[in-house]
C-alpha cells in the first residue's frame, strides 16, 4: 500500500492521541502510590461507556479483522453467528453473572474460584489461563497483526510482530487498566469508523461506482450462497459451524465461557463504579456486537463477489487485499489506524489480564505476601514484558495452522468446557464441591486433546466430529463428573462454600431490560431473514 503524506499524518495523529490520553489518565499526584487495585482494576472507577467500548476493544482484534474476514470470504455470513450470539450472551452475563461477581468484590476470576472452591482450584485454573492467554491469544494476535502489516508495508513478518508489541508496551505499561480502558474508547471509534468506511468503499466498487445500496443489492442477489446462516451436514463448512445444534446450543458453551468467565473480558466489568454502570456497559457492548459483522464478515463476502485473487489457503490475506484495492489517500490512514487500534487494544487487554492473574493469583500468595503494593505492580509490569517476549518468539509459527480465527477457536476449545463447568456449577449449584472442581480442572485438557485426536481432523480419528460437537461432548462428560462428586461430597446438604443470593440480586433496570429486548428482537429478525 502506498501511503500519502495525509495518510501518514492521520496515522501519526492516532498514535500521538493514544499515547497522550494514556499519559494523561496515568498521571498521579506527587507522592501518590499506585496500588494493585488502581493498576489492575482502574481503582473501580470505570463508567459504562468506557466499559462497553473496552469490552469490544479487548474482543475485536486481528483475529476478527483478518481471521473472520477470511472466513467470511470462504464460509459467508454464517461465521457472523459468533458476533450476533455474543450480543445475547452479554445480556445473560450482565443479568446473572455480574451481580454475583461484583457482590463478592473480586479482582480476578481465579479470586472467585478461591472464594467458591479454595486455593487449589484457583491455582490450577490460573495456570491454565496463563497458558491459554500467552500461547494462544497473544501469539495469534501478534501473528495476524503482523501478517496484515507485512502485506501492507512489505516488511518482514518478524519485524511487524515486534513493532506491534513495542507500541502496545509504550502506552500500557505504566497506566494499567485505566489507561487501557480510556484509550479503548478512541480505539473502538477508529475501529468502527475505519471498518465501515472499508465496507462502504468495497460495496461502491462492487456496484461500479453506483453507490453503497446498489452494491448491497448486488451482493445479496448475486451471491446468495454466502448468506446461508445455518449449514446442513452435507455442506462443506458444516464442520466449522454445525447447523442448528452448533449455533444455538454448543456455541453457548464458548460464548458464555468467553464473555462471562474470561479474565480479560470480565476485568472491565469488575472495574466498574457499581453494578448499574457495569450492566449498562455490557448492553452497549451488545449493540456494538450487532454491528460488527458489517466490519469483520461482510467485507470478506464482498471480496468473494469481487473475485479477489485469493483462495481458501490464503484467506488471511483478504483484509489486506481490501485495504490495498479500494482505499483513497487519507482514508488509508484512518483504516490502517483502525487496524492497529484493534490489534494493540486487544493485545494490551490480554497482557494486563496476564499480569493480574500472575501477580495476584500466583506470585502474591506464594512469593509476595510481604511485598508492598508498588512492588506487586512492578511484578505485574515485568510479567507483561516476559509474556510478550514469549508470544513474539512463538507468533510466526501460527502460520502452520489453517487460519488465525480457527486456530484460536480450536485451542480455546481445549480449555472452554472445563472452565465453563467449574464456573457454571459454582455459581448456580450449591452442591458443587472442591473435589469435583479439581477433577474437572485435571481432566479438561487431556479430555479435549483426546477428543481432538480421535474425533477431529487427524490421521488417528475414529470419526470426524465438528469441533463445536467435540466441545459439547466434553462439557457433558465434565458436567457429569462435577455432578457425581457434588452428590458424593454433599449428599444431603449444600457445599459449605456455596453462593448465597441476596434478595433482588438479579433484578435489572428498565433501561437494561429494554436494551436486552431490542437486542433479542434484532437477532430474531436477522436469523428469520437469512435462515
Amino acid at each position: 500500500m502506498n501511503f500519502s503524506i495525509l495518510d501518514i499524518i492521520v496515522f501519526l495523529f492516532y498514535c500521538l492521541l493514544i499515547i497522550s490520553i494514556a499519559i494523561w489518565v496515568s498521571r498521579r499526584k506527587k507522592g501518590e502510590v499506585q496500588t494493585t487495585r488502581d493498576y489492575f482494576l482502574a481503582g473501580n472507577s470505570l463508567p459504562w461507556w468506557a466499559i462497553g467500548t473496552s469490552l469490544i476493544a479487548a474482543n475485536i482484534s486481528a483475529e476478527q479483522l483478518i481471521g473472520m474476514t477470511g472466513d467470511g470470504f470462504t464460509m459467508g455470513l454464517a461465521i457472523a453467528s459468533y458476533e450476533w450470539m455474543a450480543a445475547l450472551t452479554l445480556v445473560v452475563v450482565g443479568k446473572y453473572f455480574l451481580p454475583i461477581f461484583l457482590d463478592k468484590k473480586i479482582y480476578s476470576m481465579p479470586n472467585f474460584l478461591e472464594i467458591r472452591y479454595g486455593t487449589e482450584v484457583r491455582t490450577i485454573l490460573s495456570i491454565l489461563w496463563l497458558m491459554l492467554y500467552v500461547f494462544v491469544n497473544l501469539t495469534s494476535i501478534l501473528y495476524l497483526g503482523g501478517v496484515c502489516i507485512e502485506q501492507v508495508f512489505g516488511v518482514r513478518l518478524e519485524i511487524a510482530i515486534i513493532s506491534i508489541a513495542v507500541f502496545s508496551i509504550i502506552y500500557t505499561l505504566s497506566g494499567g487498566l485505566k489507561a487501557i480502558a480510556y484509550t479503548d474508547f478512541i480505539q473502538v471509534s477508529f475501529l468502527v469508523v475505519g471498518g465501515l468506511i472499508t465496507t462502504g468503499l468495497a460495496l461502491n466498487a462492487l456496484s461500479d461506482g453506483e453507490g453503497i445500496w446498489k452494491g448491497v443489492s448486488i451482493l445479496l442477489n448475486e451471491n446468495k450462497e454466502k448468506f446461508n446462516m445455518i449449514f446442513t451436514p452435507e455442506e462443506k463448512y458444516f464442520s466449522s459451524l454445525p447447523g442448528f445444534w452448533g449455533v444455538f446450543v454448543f456455541l453457548w458453551i464458548i460464548n458464555l465461557n468467553y464473555w462471562g468467565f474470561n479474565q480479560y473480558i470480565t476485568q472491565r466489568a469488575l472495574a466498574a463504579k457499581n453494578l448499574n454502570e457495569a450492566q449498562k456497559g455490557v448492553i452497549l457492548a451488545g449493540f456494538i456486537k450487532l454491528l460488527m459483522p458489517l466490519i469483520v464478515v461482510v467485507p470478506g463476502i464482498i471480496a468473494y463477489a469481487l473475485k479477489a485473487p485469493i483462495n481458501e489457503n490464503t484467506k488471511d490475506a483478504v483484509y489486506p487485499w481490501l485495504l490495498n484495492e479500494f482505499l483513497t489517500p487519507g482514508v488509508k490512514g484512518i483504516v490502517f489506524a483502525a487496524l492497529v487500534a484493534a490489534i494493540v487494544g486487544s493485545l494490551s487487554s490480554k497482557t494486563n489480564s496476564i499480569a493480574t492473574i500472575f501477580t495476584m493469583d500466583i506470585f502474591k500468595p506464594f512469593f509476595g505476601k510481604q511485598m508492598s503494593e508498588s512492588q506487586l505492580v512492578r511484578v505485574g509490569r515485568i510479567s507483561i514484558l516476559i509474556s510478550l517476549t514469549i508470544a513474539v518468539a512463538l507468533a510466526p509459527y501460527v502460520r502452520l495452522f489453517e487460519g488465525g480465527f480457527q486456530f484460536i477457536q480450536i485451542f480455546t476449545g481445549f480449555f472452554s468446557p472445563g472452565i465453563f463447568v467449574i464456573f457454571l456449577f459454582g455459581l448456580f449449584w450449591k452442591k458443587a464441591s472442591k473435589r469435583g472442581a479439581l477433577w474437572v480442572a485435571a481432566l479438561t485438557l487431556p479430555l479435549s486433546v483426546l477428543m481432538y485426536f480421535f474425533f477431529g481432523q487427524t490421521s488417528y480419528a475414529i470419526i470426524n466430529l465438528p469441533f463445536l460437537f467435540r466441545i459439547g461432548i466434553s462439557f457433558i462428560l465434565l458436567a457429569l463428573t462435577m455432578i457425581y462428586f457434588g452428590f458424593r461430597d454433599n449428599p444431603t446438604q449444600s457445599d459449605p462454600k456455596a453462593i448465597s443470593y441476596k434478595v433482588d440480586m438479579f433484578k435489572t433496570s428498565t433501561r437494561f431490560n429494554l436494551g436486552a429486548l431490542i437486542i433479542f428482537t434484532i437477532i430474531v429478525v436477522i436469523y428469520a431473514y437469512f435462515w
